[in-house]
């Protein structure tokens, strides 16, 4: 099932050009941590991404992430691709914990912890590795991550991991109020490319629109995947994969080629028949020779580009505290007190400007309470009626009222877990929808106010003012999670049923349908409040993470820019005839930032 088709013209790049650009990027990166190196403390964190980044390109080690809302078959679309089921799928989604899969000649799970611990599973078989990633990434097993997992590193013998590619089981967007989206946005950084995966039914969601034109400057390269074709007509896929290119489209992310049409659930079930023709059938053959070819012409070439931009971001950062430091020298000491006390000043009129948004976002934060409970209110009268019609339908025929009830009871346990699942994600997807209207006026206020501490620090000491690629979208590294609901089905007999059986055949049919009424409106407050009770949960976790984002952010760069102040005013304290030559050396820096820049700009 590895086998592959001619190449692609469009998927070739020019191989002469490939090796010397590789080179260079190297000697670049080099340069760079050369420069971070000899800045001293300030430059600490700096010089740890250019260093990742080193290692990423070294190593040739392409990151691939596959992204979706919830309910899509990422995972399963995983398995299908690595020949068996070994990722965990199911109705419910699974906690914000990625999954990197990597090449290895055994399967072997290694658990990576917050605190800096690790758990090693070397050789381990299928059912162990499927009940070892059940046990760290599963809502249901590790509720709320309280086993405080970093993330989970696979090593699997799939032929398509070989070339040094790393696949990445994220969490599904859209699933939860806590803004799997968000958590995913984070992460992203990571990643060179992604398969980003639509069902056929609906094509696209708001939701998925809106991460889509958050993603689109996070990765290098997008490949779309249609899952689920199996359920519909020619005709309807058809239909889908027109409106969803014409969406792709209208968000300015493709001008033309393939939307993979796929059955990842028809694609695992041939792997583990080992029926080719049915492989072929899922359309997962055509993927997987997409992604051999692109692995083997381009591979190298993004992993280039998205280095490149990173490396970009890095070298912006470092440029403005250089430029704040030799404008500084530039100052006599007095000067350079009075700039760095106005510059305090302007973040204590940023700190207002916090006050104010955290007030605005207390304000939010009520309303968005409010129609969460008008939502769970609905859900109400919806759920009673609901139930209500299956009593209805269960006493309308003639027979024995026991029999009666009884069929109402079974109805109430098979339909209820279905019944209110699809609320539970109506109700998410609708509140999550009232989120993001009212969070999206903040984010974009806290990215100004972040441009602000920038720009001031710049203004104030007359150098240039670029926007780093780090600064271009909140991302918030909280980390989601999902409530597995445990429905309430049924309710104990009460005790009056004894009596019933000695009145009359009507009036015992009565009394039997009032009784299961009496119980509805528990089955309804029960279940209806285990929806809301976790929603409410999950939606005051956001916004008190927000709040906090919005303190962490503006101080951090608060920090860094009163920093390179800072370390400039001490120099000149300590040794006054310093200043030209460490001017001098500023400059040189300067320069070689300048030239820095304008070469990894190529690149991005």
């Amino acid at each position: 099932m590895e086998e592959r088709t001619g190449p692609s013209p469009n998927l070739v790049p020019d191989p002469r050009k490939r090796e010397g650009t590789a080179d260079e990027l190297k000697h670049l990166m080099a340069r760079v941590r050369s420069l971070c190196e000899e800045s001293g403390e300030g430059f600490s964190d700096s010089l740890a991404r250019i260093a990742e980044l080193q290692e990423r390109l070294a190593e040739e080690r392409f990151h691939l992430a596959v992204l979706g809302q919830f309910k899509r078959g990422k995972s399963t679309l995983l398995n299908a691709i690595l020949g068996e089921p070994l990722l965990p799928t199911g109705v419910v989604p699974l906690t914000s914990i990625p999954t990197f899969l990597r090449a290895g000649k055994m399967r072997t799970v290694r658990v990576l912890f917050r605190d800096g611990g690790e758990s090693a599973f070397p050789d381990v078989t299928l059912d162990e590795a499927r009940n070892i990633l059940a046990r760290h990434v599963t809502e249901k097993e590790n509720p709320r991550n309280r086993l405080g997992v970093e993330c989970v590193e696979v090593e699997h013998p799939a032929s398509i991991l070989s070339a040094g590619v790393v696949l990445i089981d994220t969490p599904g967007i859209g699933s939860t109020l806590r803004h799997n989206t968000e958590a995913t946005l984070h992460f992203l950084p990571q990643c060179d490319a992604a398969l980003f995966i639509v069902s056929a039914d609906p094509p696209i969601t708001e939701v998925e629109k809106d991460f889509l034109k958050a993603v689109q400057d996070k990765v290098a390269k997008l490949c779309f995947v249609m899952n689920k074709v199996d359920y519909l007509t020619e005709t309807e896929i058809t239909d889908a994969i027109l409106f969803f290119e014409k969406v792709l489209k209208e968000l300015g992310l493709k001008d033309s080629g393939t939307v993979f049409k796929v059955s990842a659930k028809t694609g695992i079930d041939a792997r583990v028949k080992q029926e080719r023709a049915l492989w072929r059938k899922s359309g997962l053959e055509d993927l997987q020779n997409y992604l051999l070819e692109f692995f083997s012409r381009e591979k190298s070439q993004t992993l280039r580009l998205a280095l490149a931009r990173k490396a970009l971001a890095v070298v912006t950062d470092v440029s403005m505290s250089i430029g704040i430091q030799q404008r500084s020298l530039q100052l006599s000491r007095h000067e350079l007190e009075k700039r760095i006390k106005a510059f305090d000043i302007k973040v204590k009129e940023i700190a207002q400007e916090q006050i104010k948004i955290g007030d605005l976002l207390a304000g939010d934060r009520k309303r968005t309470v409010q129609f969460l409970e008008e939502l769970a209110e609905q859900l109400r009268g919806e759920s009673r009626q609901y139930l209500e019609e299956i009593i209805d339908a269960a006493f309308k025929n003639t027979g024995v009222p026991a029999a009666m009830e009884q069929q109402a009871r079974t109805e109430f346990a098979e339909q209820i877990p279905p019944f209110f699942q699809a609320k539970l994600t109506s109700f998410s997807n609708e509140v999550e929808q009232a989120l993001r209207r009212a969070l999206l006026p903040h984010l974009e206020r806290l990215d100004a106010l972040v441009g602000t501490v920038r720009s001031a620090a710049a203004e104030l000491f007359d150098i240039p003012y670029r926007v780093s690629a780090n600064d271009t979208r909140l991302e918030r590294a909280h980390k989601p999670y999902w409530v597995t609901q445990k429905w309430n089905t049924t309710v104990s007999p009460v005790p009056e049923e004894f009596f019933d059986r000695f009145l009359p055949p009507a009036a015992r049919k009565r009394r039997m349908q009032k009784r299961l009424l009496q119980e509805v409106q528990t089955l309804v407050a029960h279940n209806v409040e285990n929806i809301r009770w976790s929603t409410l949960r999950n939606l005051d976790e956001t916004f008190r993470n927000v709040s906090t984002t919005l303190d962490e952010r503006i101080r951090k760069t608060a920090e860094a820019t009163r920093e390179a102040m800072h370390m400039t005013n001490l120099r000149q304290k300590q040794v006054e005839n310093t200043t030209q030559p460490e001017l001098g050396r500023l400059k040189q820096k300067a320069a070689v930032i300048a030239k820095l820049e304008n070469a990894l700009s190529r690149y991005a």
